[in-house]
């Protein structure tokens, strides 16, 4: 079964995190742990509630144990600390629904 990872990013200087190349690696990376984004950052309008994300980030896995093996992962590692550096961030994971609970 899929599961999600959800970022809410606020980033502090866009320039240095493009510059750290943070945003054209990570995608290769999380992409070999079968990761694929579905949502970058694009316009968001909040529909109820007063939560009011910063900029969306959501990447599909093919399963829990996969998304957590790209999260601890050593290739991510060095990527996780210049995110946690350069940006205010909050991640969860959630798994997906089984395909016997789809219409």
């Amino acid at each position: 079964m899929a599961a999600f990872l959800l970022a809410d990013v606020a980033v502090a200087d866009m320039q240095a995190y493009r510059d750290s190349g943070y945003i054209d690696t990570v995608p290769r990376i999380a992409a070999g742990f079968g990761g694929r984004y579905r949502a970058r950052g694009g316009d968001m309008s909040v529909l109820e509630g007063d939560w009011s994300p910063r900029r969306m980030v959501i990447i599909e896995f093919p399963d829990m144990a996969a998304l957590l093996d790209f999260y601890h992962s050593q290739d991510y590692a060095p990527w996780k600390a210049i995110r946690q550096r350069l940006t205010d961030s909050k991640w969860v994971a959630v798994d997906g629904l089984s395909t016997e609970l789809l219409p």
